[in-house]
């Protein structure tokens, strides 16, 4: 494999773990969700019915992965112009990643198709790209609460737009820090995975 080549496999790779992550994340959002609402009861917070938080977090969803709904509309839970700006720019990486993800997925098709080995990955890489998330690792467990706000400040430099008030944008009542941290832990037991796969590939 040159050099060219092998570089692209290593950007492959790294890409489709994270999007992977991503879209693991989403798709075990909704039921960690209505764990969350279920044991922490945030549904009486809002005085909404279990049943109509999950039905409003369906809206939220379907916004955040499909490019073609342009406006966020939640039946029980008004939006506030920041939020709605926010939410629009978390659209656009999600949208990002499951576009990524999916062409990462065919091209996988296609090279396990034509029984190609150009993907693979080799040893010394996929051990760095394994221990990378050990230096946040520490860092995320002990302090989620100033992780959480060195995350938005790198992915939304700039912008405060995320700091929600409970007043304004009801919804953040229910997604509450343990949601979030259980969705980040989610995704990164996925890469995790990906790697540790590519690892004890022969």
């Amino acid at each position: 494999m040159n050099q060219k080549n092998h570089l692209l496999t290593i950007i492959y790779h790294f890409v489709f773990a994270v999007t992977s992550s991503v879209v693991g994340a989403l798709v075990a959002s909704w039921p960690l969700l209505l764990v969350f609402v279920i044991v922490q009861k945030t549904n009486k917070t809002v005085n909404l019915s279990i049943g109509q938080v999950m039905h409003n977090y369906d809206q939220l969803l379907w916004y955040l992965i499909w490019p073609f709904d342009r406006q966020l509309r939640m039946s029980n839970f008004r939006t506030s112009p920041l939020a709605a700006e926010h939410f629009a720019a978390v659209k656009k990486l999600f949208v990002l990643a499951i576009i990524a993800f999916i062409c990462c997925l065919a091209i996988l098709v296609y090279c396990k198709r034509k029984k190609r080995r150009a993907l693979k990955l080799n040893k010394v890489w996929s051990l760095l790209f394994l221990l990378l998330p050990v230096v946040v690792l520490p860092f995320a467990l002990t302090n989620f609460d100033q992780f959480f706000v060195n995350f938005h400040h790198l992915f939304f430099a700039g912008s405060n737009t995320w700091l929600f008030d409970p007043l304004t944008d009801p919804v953040i009542n229910v997604l509450t820090e343990g949601f979030f941290a259980s969705c980040f832990a989610v995704a990164g037991i996925i890469y995790e995975l990906y790697f540790a796969e590519k690892l004890l590939q022969r």
